[in-house]
């Protein structure tokens, strides 16, 4: 479903992405994981069409949006489903319109018929009845299940989780976690996550890549990582449960 060939992306003098490749296969949760700064925001972007690479070629369903015009890479990009690392809803809308804003801007269905499937919706990230509050009302960890569903709505082939239970509580971590595997098995969905936080990621991923420097060095599953010997990968584990970190080299 999407296919990574060795993608370089610069900024004047700073080379952000050196030679990335990897492939995510269709119906797979797939998890991109790395240290802050290691160009997994830069790569997304490049991902999903805002940002081109200076080199290379990425492949959406067998597409390679890098030679697509403007009109062609929005049709692509509808293939995607976005969770932004804070929700990011919109706080003049309320839930409903927040939910099925996707469907009021960009098809002609009718109102009631939007309203129905917002509130199905709804009812499948466990949200019933709250299409009339605002998302001001709603903890964090709400919010986050109400930007899932807007992100379903419209049955993408993909969806993107960037950093999916960043500012919430643990408990409703676990519920976030619970809920990404449980619609991913549902709706037989491509599903990417970004994210820093390990123990997360590996609870829901088939495989992942680690990028630090702008290089992956590792790919594999969740045996391979353990079994890696690389030291870098090896300090990353440490530091994620609680270990001893120091600052990695490339």
């Amino acid at each position: 479903m999407i296919e990574i060939k060795n993608i370089y992306k610069s900024f004047g003098d700073k080379v952000v992405l050196k030679g990335v490749n990897f492939t995510v296969g269709k119906g797979e949760t797939f998890l991109m994981i790395g240290r802050s700064g290691a160009g997994k925001t830069v790569l997304l972007k490049n991902i999903i069409g805002l940002l081109s690479p200076d080199i290379g070629s990425i492949y959406i369903d067998g597409v390679d949006i890098t030679q697509l015009n403007k009109k062609e890479l929005e049709k692509v990009r509808l293939q995607f489903g976005l969770v932004f690392q804070h929700s990011a809803l919109f706080d003049f809308l309320s839930i409903g319109e927040n939910v099925g804003f996707f469907l009021y801007q960009y098809t002609d269905l009718s109102k009631m018929i939007i309203k129905k499937r917002v509130k199905d919706t709804l009812a499948l990230v466990g949200l019933e009845g709250i299409e009339d509050l605002y998302p001001y009302e709603l903890s964090g960890g709400m919010q986050k299940r109400v930007a899932i569903a807007r992100a379903v709505i419209y049955n993408p082939k993909i969806i993107i989780y960037d950093e999916p239970t960043t500012g919430i509580d643990p408990i409703a971590v676990d519920k976030i976690v619970s809920l990404i595997d449980d619609l991913h098995h549902r709706l037989s969905i491509t599903s990417l996550v970004v994210t820093h936080d390990l123990e997360v990621g590996l609870k829901l991923a088939d495989r992942l890549v680690f990028l630090l420097g702008g290089k992956i060095i590792f790919e594999g599953d969740k045996k391979d990582l353990k079994e890696s010997d690389d030291k870098r990968l090896k300090q990353f584990l440490e530091g994620s449960s609680g270990g001893p970190i120091k600052e990695m080299e490339v």
